[in-house]
């Protein structure tokens, strides 16, 4: 008897404290964001409050790409390519914003879909790991990125400087964020998703169609950033060679600072795509501020970036990723 209540005990005190220990995790990003805030703010003598809107405008193109590859990280992939969509992506909407707005928006997202659809075949059809043919599908369009714009930058009609204000960026970010949330929320979609990032092999058995579920994801992916890429054309009016240049790794840096676990699975939040945004962009513009070398300000940010995988991590599932 003695020894079943000790062990109840051990169990209960060991419930506890993964209990204490999920809290922290969950609030550190929102804690990260506040301090991050609340510092650069003294250090730059309160021009970080002061450039605000500025930041904000930062902050829509990468938040609403960033979507998309947390769908895709939830469900145990990893997507290097979104920074070449964007730039595809980028230069269809230029080329046909001077025939009709709606369809230049429609053209970019068609071009991102396109390119997710290329992307999920592959992954899923010919059984390649993610990271391999988005790797592969980066360098591929970039190619062609650097074709189309390397003499000169692609420009858009001078219409999209019409929609370039906060309502129309605004409008755009949250009913993304929304529509997504509520999907994440409260449909299966996010439940699938998660089933699939927590074991694929599971989820099929419990009737999940998770090759299907799979490509729609990487199709769902590119669309979203084929959106977000009319967003950085009102902002930019034209595309350049280096359009869409290391959005990746942004998105990347993004979802782990906001307490993305790698692996996906049951403890993603959606959260974590809005917090994390806001922290990379708010951190890269506080060092920016403070006259930092750009090779000072990639130190500082790999050592973040090392800490907050190092916390958010899974170490029990991270051999998974698909």
């Amino acid at each position: 008897m003695d020894s079943q209540a000790s062990t109840k005990t051990a169990k209960s005190n060991l419930l506890k404290k993964q209990s204490m220990i999920n809290t922290i995790r969950s609030v550190l990003p929102i804690i990260g964001l506040v301090a991050v805030c609340i510092i650069f703010n003294i250090l730059t003598d309160g021009n970080m409050w002061n450039s605000r809107k500025l930041i904000l405008n930062q902050v829509y193109v990468v938040m609403i790409s960033t979507v998309g590859v947390f769908f895709i990280m939830t469900m145990g992939g990893l997507d290097f390519s979104q920074g070449s969509i964007m730039g595809i992506a980028s230069i269809v909407v230029c080329l046909l914003s001077g025939t009709n707005m709606l369809l230049a928006v429609l053209g970019g997202i068609a071009a991102g879909a396109a390119i997710g659809a290329f992307n999920g075949y592959f992954y899923v059809n010919r059984k390649i790991k993610s990271f391999i043919v988005t790797i592969c599908t980066m360098f591929l369009f970039r190619g062609f990125i650097k074709y189309m714009a390397s003499n000169s930058p692609v420009a858009a009609s001078m219409k999209v400087y019409d929609y370039d204000t906060t309502p129309v960026k605004l409008g755009i970010t949250v009913a993304v964020l929304a529509i997504s949330f509520v999907a994440f929320r409260f449909t299966k979609f996010g439940i699938n998703l998660k089933a699939i990032g927590a074991g694929e092999k599971a989820a099929k058995f419990a009737g999940i169609k998770t090759d299907k579920m799979k490509f729609l994801i990487y199709v769902l992916a590119g669309a979203i950033t084929g959106l977000a890429a009319f967003v950085n054309i009102v902002k930019n009016g034209s595309a350049t060679a280096n359009a869409g240049n290391q959005l990746e790794t942004q998105m990347l840096i993004a979802l782990v600072l906001g307490g993305m676990p790698i692996s996906g699975g049951a403890k993603v939040r959606f959260e974590n795509v809005i917090v994390g945004s806001l922290l990379y962009i708010v951190l890269t513009n506080g060092l920016i501020m403070m006259g930092l070398t750009p090779q000072a300000m990639q130190l500082i940010q790999g050592i973040i970036f090392l800490i907050f995988v190092a916390i958010f991590a899974d170490r029990q599932s991270l051999s998974v990723i698909k």
